[in-house]
């Protein structure tokens, strides 16, 4: 599992996720969690990853992402065993 560490935590951010862990009987860590677990959750299930990629890139000038059309689908390999050559 990764960590986070989140540096210069406004006091009265934290005294909220406190009080809210404390409300749902959590840790303040587990409410951390779970908070980033709902909203990442319901960001992804709301948008295509196309609008959620342009819009993480926005404030940095944009993103153009050229997706290249789709060819068939390519028929599967044939494999040949030595046994099934003839001479």
């Amino acid at each position: 599992m990764a960590s986070l560490m989140i540096r210069n935590f406004d006091e009265v951010l934290k005294r909220r996720l406190r009080v809210r862990a404390a409300e749902n009987d959590r840790s303040m860590q587990d409410e951390a969690l779970e908070i980033l677990r709902k909203d990442l959750t319901r960001s992804l299930e709301s948008e295509d990853a196309v609008t959620v990629i342009k819009r993480r890139f926005a404030d940095l000038g944009g993103v153009r992402l050229h997706l290249p059309p789709r060819d068939s689908i390519h028929e599967d390999p044939i494999f040949v065993f030595p046994e099934d050559f003839e001479e």
